[in-house]
């Protein structure tokens, strides 16, 4: 049973009284023997700082990037896996997923403009030539708006993005990039005479969602855009993407919408085509194109986070995000020992590290057979043909008794950063961060709290003196000793 926030108890040491400052804990290990268990450390202050033989200092006055959150996508898979629990059950998943006071306080989701690999069918919201033919369907109606109004009732401040995998096929060039056989919604290019009509088909989804009480965040121009056999898919290269933009940007204004635009929304290595490659600073480059651009998207699926690095570096002023990394049989996800280690430092210790705002994991759930209580390694439904049948949600509902979950490890990543990091959070530095097998990553939050994640990757504990800033002579500091293979995340209370 994972603990919610409200939860407290001691670690390590007697209950902290009343009247002591306390840091707030929660600790997962990857033999699953705690799963984001809560405890509760005394702050200690004194002049020499009850230095222990490793340290961390958080850093205020090393400031790197501000943070969005952490969060997953709400397909519509996810949707009607969440509305077949039971009424109960669901609102105490939702809130100890993204309650801010009583949960971890998990802050984006991420939404498919139309059907995706993890709809019930393929379509988009105008498939009859005609934007008066414009509709939401069921799959919006009944599954995707509902849980949203129910996970904003629980936290309003959650941001999403919104992502379409094809345009209406009517607007669609298929000369240069063919469908894939038997799967018409792959392959095409939105045709150059049709960037105005796509473009407010585009503010007619954000109109229509925000209409019923879904605030639109974020939105990228296409998912995976450098893959058009994905079920669905569209082909947009960079030259693409910055002509579009030019178009849905001022559409956007012009309907008094503030989502801000990310370009790209694929991989680092940008499927290693030459021609592609440095894909949001080719658009950039284009000063018209780039005043509508807020940043830009990665995936993981190919090369390495240092490619967001580079573009940070070379456009300061933009944000990178990732927006979709999975688990699932090919990587063994359900198995904690070989992925909650290498999930996290891969996924949010390393992104961050170089300057990425915002993270977003795939299926927030899927459906799967367990068998002993256990989901079985089967791929996560429901699913379309054509695109992944093999992936894990980052928690699987039991099929049967569609009661039962099983946290995976994309679960706990979202849960431990976002106790560490409201959004607006700001990362700051950590002093040792990154040596003797332990990782660390800081944040200053908004109301003064400093929070702090800790990936113990040694086979046994180790013990670290955690100094937090203050003008005083004395340090104020706690020591926590970290299990083996862990992941431990601390919630420093504001000095008073």
């Amino acid at each position: 049973m994972v603990a919610a926030f409200s939860a407290s108890w001691a670690y390590g040491q007697s209950a902290a009284s009343p009247a002591a400052a306390t840091v707030r804990g929660w600790v997962t290990t990857d033999d699953g023997t705690r799963s984001l268990e809560p405890f509760t450390l005394t702050v200690s202050e004194d002049a020499v700082g009850g230095r222990a033989r490793r340290q961390v200092e958080l850093m205020p006055t090393e400031r790197y990037q501000a943070v969005h959150g952490f969060g997953a996508a709400l397909t519509t898979a996810s949707a009607w896996c969440l509305l077949k629990m039971p009424a109960a059950a669901r609102a105490a998943f939702l809130r100890e997923t993204f309650s801010p006071t009583d949960g971890f306080g998990v802050s984006l989701l991420r939404v498919p403009i139309g059907c995706s690999d993890f709809s019930f069918g393929e379509y988009t919201l105008c498939d009859t030539p005609g934007l008066e033919h414009f509709a939401l369907t069921y799959e919006e109606t009944d599954y995707l708006i509902p849980v949203l109004r129910e996970i904003l009732a629980i936290h309003p401040g959650v941001k999403i993005m919104a992502t379409p995998w094809t345009c209406p096929l009517w607007m669609k060039d298929y000369s240069a990039v063919p469908p894939r056989a038997g799967f018409p919604f792959t392959g095409g290019q939105l045709r150059r005479d049709c960037y105005e009509v796509y473009a407010r088909y585009l503010v007619r989804w954000v109109e229509a969602f925000e209409q019923a009480g879904i605030p639109i965040a974020f939105l990228t121009m296409q998912n995976e855009p450098l893959n058009a056999q994905n079920s669905a898919s569209m082909f947009m290269g960079w030259e693409e993407q910055r002509d579009f933009v030019k178009v849905l940007g001022p559409a956007l204004r012009e309907a008094g919408l503030s989502v801000r635009i990310y370009a790209y929304d694929h991989n680092y290595d940008y499927s290693n085509r030459s021609d592609q490659r440095g894909y949001p600073l080719r658009i950039y480059a284009d000063a018209e194109a780039s005043r509508w651009l807020a940043g830009a998207a990665f995936h993981d699926y190919g090369g390495h986070s240092a490619e967001m690095a580079q573009v940070r570096a070379c456009a300061p002023d933009k944000e990178v995000f990732l927006t979709e990394t999975s688990i699932g049989r090919w990587n063994m996800g359900h198995n904690l020992q070989r992925t909650l280690l290498g999930n996290l430092e891969a996924i949010a210790f390393a992104p961050l590290r170089h300057g990425c705002s915002a993270i977003w994991v795939w299926n927030l759930m899927l459906s799967i057979p367990f068998e002993k209580g256990r989901p079985v390694d089967k791929g996560g439904e429901p699913n379309r043909p054509g695109g992944c049948q093999s992936c894990f949600g980052a928690v699987d509902l039991d099929a049967v008794t569609q009661t039962a979950l099983h946290r995976n490890s994309h679960y706990y990543l979202m849960c431990h950063f976002s106790a560490a990091a409201s959004p607006g959070a700001v990362r700051i530095g950590t002093g040792d961060e990154g040596g003797w097998f332990v990782r660390a990553c800081g944040f200053e939050n908004p109301d003064g709290t400093y929070g702090l994640v800790l990936l113990n990757k040694n086979s046994g504990a180790r013990t670290l003196s955690v100094g937090f800033p203050t003008a005083a002579p004395a340090r104020k500091h706690i020591t926590v000793t970290l299990p083996a293979r862990s992941v431990t995340t601390l919630r420093w209370p504001a000095d008073k």
